[in-house]
């Protein structure tokens, strides 16, 4: 397993790579990191696979533009095309986790001459909604339930990632714990925050790191994140509903390639995006497993690596049979 940067048209790519083979492409979610796929990298590169896992722009030893329209999803899908190509492939199967997950999804949807297979973890695909801007229509339909405002409407606050950057190594903590399967119930965040409050104020003072998180592995996460600060990555939320207008072209359309997706039991996202689970036949005409990890929280590749490693080797052995 090696960490080295790769020079692609738009930026400088840090990947963590191991393996030969059929490339598979595994891009990370917020907040996290390349590392937080070592255990796939290890698993898939051993199983006959070249595994790639980049830091994504403005991640980690990635480039990190600083315009706030540089992290649209086009501009994402982009950086996967580019690297792909850099890396002397002409196809791959591209995996998703969180905010990758819709990176995937719509690498798939772009180009699937490209992504020829592709698998979502915690995040199901969403199909794009006519009828206006995303925001507007979740900060309604929050306060119409009652529910208080969903974390993503106040990321749009240009000025929104201070709060993580004035603790990093405890708001960091925070997110992981609030979002982990090990949490009691009444401890987890369901994403929707109080008036007055805000994605880390919710949680409490005294949240520890999860079971699968070494200090090691948190100093890690603390260091990139203290000299990349959190405006890049707060950024892929505030182009939400400039992905919406940009994408106008992908309505209706459908994935077709070989896919599969995994959620946990427990992961919050649930809670705002589960809807689109039971839809996801309706979109992925080539769904070849849907899988739900008993007492699994939100992270899913660190939580649950073997059955991860197991779900994704299945599927990779499956569409090369």
């Amino acid at each position: 397993m090696q960490t080295r940067i790769v020079k692609t048209d738009g930026l400088n790519q840090q990947i963590l790579e191991a393996g030969d083979g059929p490339l598979v492409l595994l891009i990370h979610g917020f907040p996290e990191l390349g590392i937080s796929w070592r255990a796939q990298v290890k698993a898939l590169s051993e199983a006959g696979y070249h595994a790639v896992a980049p830091d994504m722009r403005g991640y980690g030893g990635t480039d990190k533009p600083a315009e706030t329209e540089a992290y649209s999803i086009l501009d994402l899908v982009g950086d996967m095309v580019d690297l792909v190509r850099a890396l002397g492939e002409t196809t791959c199967t591209v995996v998703g986790h969180d905010w990758g997950a819709p990176v995937a999804w719509h690498c798939a949807l772009m180009r699937p001459d490209l992504f020829t297979a592709v698998a979502g973890l915690s995040v199901p695909f969403q199909p794009r909604r006519p009828g206006g801007k995303p925001t507007p229509i979740m900060a309604v339909m929050s306060k119409r339930a009652g529910l208080g405002e969903l974390y993503i409407n106040q990321f749009q606050d240009p000025e929104h990632h201070r709060i993580f950057e004035a603790d990093v190594a405890g708001g960091l903590r925070k997110g992981f714990y609030a979002y982990d399967g090990a949490t009691p119930p009444e401890r987890q965040s369901t994403g929707f925050i109080a008036p007055g409050h805000n994605f880390l104020s919710e949680v409490s003072e005294d949240a520890t790191l999860p079971p699968w998180m070494s200090e090691m592995h948190h100093a890690e996460y603390v260091a990139a994140f203290t000299a990349g600060g959190f405006k890049g990555p707060l950024d892929w939320y505030r182009n939400i509903d400039r992905n919406w207008a940009l994408t106008a072209f992908l309505q209706d359309a459908k994935i077709r390639q070989p896919s599969m997706f995994v959620v946990g039991e427990r992961d919050p996202v649930r809670h705002y995006a589960g809807q689109h689970e039971a839809t996801l036949k309706d979109w992925l005409t080539d769904l070849r497993s849907q899988t739900v990890l008993p007492g699994a929280g939100h992270w899913l590749q660190q939580e649950r690596p073997d059955g991860v490693n197991a779900a994704l080797i299945g599927f990779l052995s499956d569409i090369r049979a």
